[in-house]
């Protein structure tokens, strides 16, 4: 596939995106899910002075129910959630059992 081609597949998926869920610009949902992220667990990562795995997971999982919240129903993205969960939860079993 030549870069033009991957550049034209994104935009129109960009596309597709945007009027599955809120904007005809295309997919939008980041500002919320970026918003929500710092309200759950900004005071812990700033306090801490990084972000863990686990909440990199949890991130991921915040960001699909952005997308779920503003369009219409696509099942990959509750998919994607349910599996961004079980992540955080090997991450977090992980982290507490090895006693980073």
């Amino acid at each position: 596939m030549k870069a033009h081609e991957v550049l034209e597949q994104g935009k129109q998926l960009l596309t597709q995106r945007g009027e599955q869920r809120d904007s005809k610009e295309g997919e939008r949902s980041m500002a919320r899910a970026v918003r929500a992220f710092w309200i759950l667990y900004g005071d812990r990562i700033l306090k801490r002075g990084y972000m863990s795995e686990t909440e990199g997971w949890e991130f991921m999982s915040i960001l699909k129910k952005s997308r779920k919240a503003h369009g219409v129903y696509t099942p990959d993205d509750y998919l994607d959630d349910v599996n961004y969960a079980a992540l955080a939860a090997e991450s977090e079993s992980n982290w507490n059992e090895n006693g980073k």
